[in-house]
């Protein structure tokens, strides 16, 4: 059974969501007060942390910064419907996702089961290696320059998308159905931020070309060709 933290100073929302997801088979514990939402989330193990941005004590971003200083737990994040800087702070700090309250019961359970598909242990994958660039598909890691690069889940499997490919434009559609797993919406722009924090996580190449370039109205590429196999 998957063990959910649910951190958010709303006590009735946290006993409904927790009354939903069980009954849809999860373990849920519950913190209304972000000091107390990052004792939990460091002390205790879970597969994923729900994620209140407005909070009295302390905000979900100071939560998030704490979290990830010291773990990798998937975080979807709880944001107002149409506050879209929240959106993108909260993605850039390195949440996996965001859910805009009021949000339908059905949707968070989808988001939740989508970023534990992407979390999951994997079996053996094929290693990619583009200059300065190698990726491990079967320990899920990625280096530059034989130094490790620190990336979410969400990150990482964005990145392996546009390797596997590289040199060929990948849709926005197809990279928000297959990394973020849900349909795409031309309002959401979430990928998009992905793709910045990919960037800014990877640097530039050392001819100093841009490694991941947007194609206008189609989407993205890995500017150089796949040369793949061993390390």
């Amino acid at each position: 059974m998957e063990r959910v933290l649910v951190v958010d100073d709303d006590a009735e929302l946290c006993q409904l969501v927790t009354r939903f997801l069980v009954r849809e088979g999860f373990d849920i514990s519950w913190a209304t007060s972000g000091a107390a939402g990052v004792e939990r989330a460091l002390a205790e193990d879970y597969a994923l942390i729900m994620l209140d941005v407005t909070m009295p004590d302390t905000d979900g971003f100071e939560v998030l910064r704490r979290i990830r200083q010291r773990a990798r737990t998937p975080v979807l994040m709880l944001t107002a419907r149409g506050d879209t800087h929240d959106r993108i702070r909260g993605l850039e700090m390195g949440a996996d996702d965001y859910l805009p309250k009021p949000f339908d019961p059905g949707e968070l359970v989808a988001r939740i089961k989508a970023i534990l598909r992407r979390s999951a242990p994997r079996g053996s994958g094929a290693a990619i290696s583009i200059g300065d660039i190698e990726l491990d598909g079967g320990s899920r890691t990625v280096w530059r320059n034989g130094t490790p690069v620190d990336l979410t889940t969400v990150e990482f499997d964005l990145l392996a998308a546009l390797m596997r490919v590289a040199g060929s434009t990948v849709s926005r559609e197809d990279l928000v159905r297959n990394v973020l797993g849900r349909d795409f919406s031309p309002f959401d722009r979430s990928i998009d931020t992905h793709v910045c924090n990919l960037r800014r996580k990877l640097g530039p190449p050392e001819d100093g070309a841009e490694r991941i370039k947007g194609v206008r109205g189609a989407g993205y590429l890995y500017a150089s060709p796949a040369k793949q196999g061993a390390r």
